[in-house]
């Protein structure tokens, strides 16, 4: 089974108990890092997302079955108060939750069923190499990543390659791609960057950021660019790291080989995944 399919296995079987991205990570038995981006690659959202769309269509399956007391369900499916289950219900469905009591019927509204991932055939996705990386420092564009609008990363790099020549004290001339900070949702941010060997002036609209010293297990990705995330996607939920390794909590970091061409998307891209 892979990582995602544990992770909705685990969710799903425990909609009404303590669930946070570090709980489920737990019971997966793996890193947060790990857990939010195998569940983001392969269902398209974040985990706390997928987890409060899951809450909410079963609490609304239950007022359509005639549960009359809003405080006792929002309190089982984890709201504080009847507000802020109110709050929640309204901003998924467009509608109140006495409305669906009222009604009796989900019908028409947009419920989470449960998922499960498609296994497929397995991949074959193996480490080329394990390095220890000292610490790096980065000049970038950052912007925050949901796991619904990866796509979204393709146009930050075309905002972000204006800036390239203000950059100063370059330690590679091959721009990278930088993911981290991961939230308590599974979400992150994503750095369109240049490594630098020193800090210096900072151009408007980018930020600084240092990576520590960190060990790299890296892969190819040969393919097209636009493929990146099957690459990513076999990582996270096939791969399995060697000598008791597990993928950290870091920043992973994408770069492009000297072979890769901008205009065509080809030629190649190294992907660094933190491991301890």
């Amino acid at each position: 089974m892979s990582l995602a399919n544990r992770a909705l296995w685990t969710i799903d079987r425990n909609l009404t108990g303590e669930l946070s991205l570090r709980s489920v990570a737990e019971n997966c038995g793996v890193s947060r890092y790990h857990l939010a981006h195998a569940f983001g690659e392969t269902i398209g959202m974040s985990v706390m997302e997928y987890v409060r769309e899951r809450r909410l269509s079963e609490a609304a399956a239950d007022l359509a079955k005639g549960k009359s007391n809003i405080l006792d369900l929002a309190m089982e499916y984890g709201y504080s108060s009847h507000e802020a289950f109110s709050r929640a219900f309204r901003a998924q469905f467009g509608t109140t939750p006495e409305e669906v009591r009222k009604q009796a019927t989900t019908n028409g509204l947009p419920v989470r069923k449960p998922v499960k991932a498609d296994e497929g055939a397995k991949p074959t996705i193996a480490a080329s190499r394990i390095v220890a990386q000292g610490e790096m420092k980065f000049v970038g564009l950052s912007e925050h990543v949901p796991f619904t609008e990866l796509q979204n990363i393709a146009a930050q790099w075309q905002r972000f390659m204006p800036h390239y020549g203000e950059i100063e004290d370059k330690a590679q001339s091959i721009p990278a791609g930088v993911s981290t900070n991961l939230d308590d949702e599974g979400n992150f941010d994503y750095i369109c960057a240049v490594e630098v060997k020193c800090f210096g002036k900072l151009p408007k609209g980018l930020i600084q950021l240092t990576v520590p010293a960190q060990t790299y297990a890296v892969f190819a990705h040969d393919g097209h660019i636009s493929e990146i995330g099957r690459t990513y996607h076999a990582i996270w939920n096939d791969w399995v790291p060697p000598d008791g390794r597990q993928i950290a909590d870091g920043a992973s970091i994408e770069r492009h080989r000297e072979t890769f061409d901008t205009r065509t998307g080809f030629g190649g891209v190294d992907i660094f995944i933190p491991v301890r």
